[in-house]
């Protein structure tokens, strides 16, 4: 059956939408994740993607048209299916008052059977009507729905790191509900109402799709049964994900044994078994002990027991020296067959562990975004060496006067904006039945953080002087690490560069970061000896590899860019001109 695509809720204060712009048109095959269009809400404008596979049948709005939060705007299914059926649908549930369809229906014929067959029973016995108000009668009453809002372009679930507020609090407009982890950042939650906290409905570590309500505020004591009935908490964690997120995050799991060392020494050690051994002497041990030896091939008759009465226990298995025992039965057989056996390999008693924890927002994205950037762009790599040389006598200079100090990664980017705009080839993206030419270059800087990667981007950095990227980067280096990065940071790129040279790496290759067209991935300066003038000499050289999407970067062009590069870096006065 055909999907419908509605209008969603971009921003805790959208009531409509005006669509942009159509990125795809009736006709056209979707999978989910493409962006269907651009959207512009109350605060900025956002990409709306797929979130269903199938053919585009339909389009509702107009580029430059407004619709409300939930309307009808594209329907997408199976190649010429006919569609009308499930708009006739939603255009029926639509039209309906919401308290009918949230009633029991009985379309059942056993159902009608039933129901006449109870009538002039007592009213308790019939079916129970859901109670409370619906969203609309409430919202005249001063009650306010929080939904999860849409914080970042890729975002489609967030997890509650925290509640700042419980139900039953007082709250205002301007005060924190709550911390929500996004897949780039944890960020915070204002309620914009005024009133009581009445429900909560996502509790701390679970995770509600965009759209899904979290808490309702309204006046104290009012009944909010009849939105609650809906059913409208798209939570996607279930009970085990709270458990687990309210124990350690690494939980240690053990294949080999499957009990505890305090389990094993207590109540099982108290069930010992009494076993025989060659002589006829009773040997007593525990179950576990037995099992451990007869794993490791060990004869108990061998082993002396450290428990009470002689019993051998589970310590007692893995103390025993097998070469000990070997020298006992030599020293009660002196025949030199018996002195010249073969050494013993010693026992290792070892333990079979690993971790788990949970795959955050972050690494969720990362995965998907870098797995479909790989698998759909067909990446090629030029690589290039430059002479560094005069680059670290020209950063020392800059530093003796600049207000900020410049590291070799605020040149590297400078330089990058600089040669962009000589190659707009190379500043560009895929479009699928068309290729945007970047104008602007906006160079995203590529920042290792605990949980991932994050890519925050220095606008017209062709612009910009060295202490002012120097100063910017650093500004996003200190936000990255404590969270604080917000959707503007990181949106907009058309260029990446990824350095990993301060980590002492010659050279490595990159992913794309999708849109952008291409990535430069940076090495370490390393002393080498280097050829200048026919001689060999002391030299400092640095490794670049440029990453290209063949769609809209051919080999030359590339190469023609790197030639640029390698000349500003080599020359870096010229940055100054």
């Amino acid at each position: 059956m055909a999907d419908i695509v509605k209008m969603p809720k971009m921003s805790d204060t959208m009531t409509e939408g005006v669509m942009a712009k159509w990125h795809k048109k009736v006709g056209d095959k979707i999978k989910s994740g493409d962006v269907l269009a651009e959207v512009e809400t109350d605060k900025a404008t956002m990409d709306l993607e797929s979130y269903w596979d199938g053919t585009l049948l339909f389009v509702g709005v107009e580029e430059g048209k407004a619709v409300p939060v939930d309307a009808v705007i594209a329907v997408i299914g199976k190649e010429g299916e006919d569609y009308n059926a499930a708009l006739a649908a939603e255009e029926a549930e639509t039209s309906k008052p919401k308290v009918e369809s949230e009633e029991p229906k009985e379309t059942d014929e056993t159902e009608s059977k039933e129901a006449e067959s109870t009538k002039g029973e007592s009213k308790a016995e019939e079916p129970a009507k859901v109670g409370g108000l619906t969203e609309e009668e409430l919202e005249k009453k001063g009650v306010t729905v929080i939904r999860m809002p849409l914080l970042s372009d890729t975002m489609t679930e967030g997890v509650i790191a925290e509640w700042h507020k419980k139900v039953g609090d007082n709250v205002k407009g301007d005060d924190i509900l709550a911390d929500v982890e996004t897949d780039k950042a944890t960020m915070e939650i204002m309620g914009y109402a005024d009133g009581t906290l009445l429900h909560i409905g996502v509790n701390k570590g679970e995770a509600a799709k965009v759209n899904g309500i979290i808490a309702i505020v309204g006046p104290e004591g009012t009944d909010v049964s009849g939105i609650l009935a809906g059913g409208s908490e798209p939570k996607v964690e279930s009970s085990k994900s709270k458990v687990e997120s309210e124990e350690p995050k690494a939980e240690s799991k053990e294949t080999e044994k499957s009990e505890s060392p305090k389990a094993a020494e207590t109540p099982k050690e108290d069930k010992a078994q009494v076993v025989a051994n060659a002589n006829g002497g009773r040997i007593i041990a525990s179950p576990l002990a037995k099992k451990i030896a007869k794993d490791k091939g060990i004869d108990l008759a061998q082993v002396a027991g450290s428990a009470e009465g002689g019993r051998i226990i589970k310590k007692d298995i893995e103390n025993f020296k097998p070469v000990a025992a070997q020298q006992s039965e030599s020293s009660k057989d002196g025949s030199p067959k018996a002195q010249a056996a073969a050494p013993v390999i010693p026992t290792y008693v070892g333990e079979v562990k690993f971790t788990e924890q949970p795959v955050s927002q972050m690494r969720k994205i990362i995965a998907k975004r870098l797995a479909e950037s790989l698998f759909t762009a067909p990446h090629f790599y030029l690589n290039i060496s430059i002479d560094m040389d005069n680059a670290m006598t020209a950063r020392v200079a800059i530093n003796d006067v600049a207000p900020v100090k410049i590291s070799f990664n605020d040149i590297i980017i400078k330089a990058v904006a600089v040669a962009l705009k000589k190659h707009p080839a190379v500043n560009s993206s895929w479009g699928g039945d068309k290729i945007r030419f970047n104008e602007h270059t906006n160079i995203g800087v590529a920042m290792a953080v605990e949980d991932g990667l994050l890519v925050p981007v220095v606008r017209f950095a062709d612009g910009k002087s060295l202490s002012h990227i120097s100063a910017e980067v650093k500004e996003f280096g200190a936000k990255a690490k404590a969270k604080k990065l917000q959707p503007q940071d990181w949106e907009g790129s058309t260029f990446t560069v990824s350095n990993l040279g301060m980590f002492g790496i010659d050279e490595f290759t990159s992913i794309i970061n999708s849109p952008d067209g291409a990535i430069l991935s940076v090495g370490a300066i390393q002393a080498v000896p280097v050829v200048k003038n026919g001689a060999v000499v002391p030299g400092n050289v640095m490794k670049l590899s440029l990453g290209c999407d063949h769609r809209v970067v051919d080999g030359a062009t590339g190469a023609q860019f790197l030639q640029t590069l390698k000349g500003l870096l080599e020359e870096p006065i010229r940055l100054l001109a």
